[in-house]
Formats: C-alpha cells, sequence, structure tokens
C-alpha cells in the first residue's frame, strides 16, 4: 500500500485538564493541532496539506463544554457542539441570532459533531490554498485566486491584502452583531479578544485568520445581555442550502424603541477574510424607522468600497439584497 493511503504519523494526546492541554501546546510548539469535532482537521488530513506532529483532543475537558447564564449575559464552552447551542432553550430565547446561524452550518450530522469553536477558528475554505498550493496565505508569494485565470467566484470583495479567501464561519457573523467577547486561555493566563478583533485579514497576519497566538486555546465564547431579545435577522444564501459554504450571508441585530432604530449591528459573511460589519448601514439606519424607504437608503451603501474580482460581482447586488430584507423582514 502506497504512503498516500495511510494516516500520517502523528501523536494522538486526549488531556482532561485545561492545564495539561496548554502544556502540550506549549511543549510541541508550532507543530501541536488543536482538536474540537474534527471537521475541518480531517479534511486537511485526508488531503495531506497539514502534517502536524502532534493532535491535542480537547473534547474530554469539561471546563470547555457547557452553557452557563452569567451575571451580564452568557457564557459558552469552545467545545459546545453546534445543535447544543441549537437546542439551548436561554440562547433560543435571549439570542437567537446565534440560533439561527448556527442551524444554517453545513449538515445536521456535522451540527451534531461539530463545535462552537471550531467553526469560528477554521481556517479559510480557498482551494487553492486548500490543494496544497504555494499561495500567500501558505508562504509563498502569490494569489492564485487574484489572478487574470483565478477562479475567485466565492473569494473577496473587501479588506483583500494579498490574500483574497474569505472567512468560513457562520457563527461568526452573529457573534460579531451580538458583540460577543471571545476567551483565550495559554499558559501565562487568560486573555478577552472583542469578537470584532478576534478576526484579523492577511493585512495583520497573512497565515491566520483570528487573533489567538500559537500557545492560546479558545476556550469559552461570552454573549452580553445588552442584546438579548432583541430584533435580529439572519440570511445565508449558499448554492446549496445544506453543507455548502456562505457566498453571502448577513446577521443583523436592532435596539428598538417606539419603532425607531435606537442601535443597529448589520454582519456579513463571505464577503471579506473577516466578518464584515457594515458601519456605514449601522450609522444610516439609526434613528430610522424599518421602512421601505429606510432599507433602499441603507441598501445602496452596503457596498461601498466594494473590488469585485473576475467571476465575483454577483455579490455586490446580493450584500444589497440582503440589508433590503433584513429591514425589511
Amino acid at each position: 500500500m502506497a504512503a498516500h493511503d495511510v494516516m500520517p504519523d502523528t501523536q494522538l494526546y486526549q488531556p482532561v485538564e485545561l492545564d495539561d492541554a496548554l502544556n502540550l501546546l506549549h511543549r510541541h510548539r508550532g507543530e501541536g493541532w488543536l482538536l474540537g469535532g474534527g471537521q475541518d482537521t480531517y479534511g486537511w488530513l485526508k488531503d495531506r496539506a497539514k502534517h502536524p506532529a502532534a493532535m491535542i483532543d480537547l473534547n474530554g475537558i469539561d471546563e470547555l463544554r457547557g452553557i452557563r447564564e452569567t451575571a451580564d449575559g452568557v457564557e459558552i464552552g469552545a467545545v459546545t457542539t453546534l445543535v447544543e447551542v441549537i437546542e439551548d432553550a436561554g440562547i433560543k430565547r435571549d439570542f437567537g441570532l446565534l440560533t439561527q446561524a448556527a442551524l444554517r452550518v453545513a449538515s445536521p450530522q456535522i451540527r451534531n459533531v461539530g463545535t462552537l469553536g471550531g467553526n469560528l477558528v477554521q481556517d479559510t475554505r480557498c482551494w487553492y490554498y486548500r490543494r496544497g498550493l504555494a499561495c500567500y496565505r501558505a508562504g509563498g508569494n502569490t494569489c492564485y485566486a487574484d489572478s487574470p485565470q483565478g477562479m475567485n467566484r466565492e473569494h473577496a470583495l473587501f479588506g483583500a491584502s494579498r490574500c483574497v479567501a474569505v472567512s468560513p464561519s457562520d457563527t461568526a457573523t452573529a457573534l460579531v452583531a451580538l458583540e460577543a467577547t471571545m476567551v483565550a486561555r495559554s499558559r501565562r493566563g487568560e486573555r478577552l479578544i472583542s469578537a470584532d478583533r478576534f478576526f484579523v485579514g492577511p493585512n495583520t497576519h497573512i497565515t491566520r485568520m483570528t487573533e489567538l497566538k500559537p500557545d492560546e486555546i479558545l476556550t469559552a465564547i461570552r454573549i452580553p445581555s445588552k442584546w438579548a431579545g432583541k430584533r435580529f435577522y439572519f440570511e445565508k444564501v449558499a448554492d446549496r442550502n445544506a453543507w455548502d459554504f456562505a457566498l453571502v450571508s448577513i446577521a443583523a441585530a436592532m435596539s428598538m424603541e417606539n419603532d425607531i432604530i435606537s442601535e443597529a449591528r448589520f454582519v456579513c459573511g463571505g464577503v471579506a477574510c473577516t466578518p464584515y460589519r457594515l458601519r456605514n448601514v449601522e450609522s444610516a439606519v439609526t434613528g430610522k424607522p424599518l421602512s421601505d424607504e429606510s432599507a433602499e437608503a441603507a441598501a445602496t451603501l452596503a457596498s461601498h468600497g466594494a473590488k469585485a474580482l473576475n467571476h465575483n460581482h454577483f455579490k455586490v447586488p446580493l450584500m444589497e439584497n440582503l440589508v433590503r430584507r433584513a429591514m425589511r423582514a
């Protein structure tokens, strides 16, 4: 049997304490791979595109599981499965935007094992990168998608800097809209990172999509009570309703006072390397009612600054229409 057809040689560790996982990650600096639900991991291993020396399975660490009410909202352990998030009555009641987003992740089978943390920190799905080509994100000096012959239908409209790959996470858009905070732990201690800063573009770090440092583990996600029970809208447009990643998605959270929007957060997925805040739309709708006139004015601002590639011009009107739908729904 050819070596290509067997599992790559790697060590597997299954700690039950967070400190042990952190020590293992420190010991295998640069060669340790954190394993949650494994839906992203196994694809990398199957394609022989990544070669970790050690895999650190986080599923046995009880501290990283569960949904807990806090004095100012809710905290979700990073290895809590997506189906547990979807079925939680408190999340559904207060933060239904996250429920809606989690329901659109892949398929029921994947949601049963996929974790919230894994969905947030998964790597980009650009096929040039996933095939192991030496693109910028892989340490090379070319972006194959951003070339005259590049296939870039699924790629970025905003924030490209050498790399035009997009963030693939559905739940990330909802958590940015909900002003979540990510909790990261290392042997140096705990660090809190706002969802707005947690996701990074290639101009910040070309080989990473999050603010997590190589020795840090995402342990929990905290959602503040500020947005509990507000008006939410989530929609994801993909080639197929199940499995596919978003061509464009939108997560909107609006606080209403007497039918007037007092505060709003609009976030698009599938258009940038990070969840993309529509700050101009947020400013435009604040102080306005939910009306066709307001929706039309906001929609025209949604794609301001977009730089379409050869094959993704369709994303521009799609973004605008999703803003209209969020305002009219």
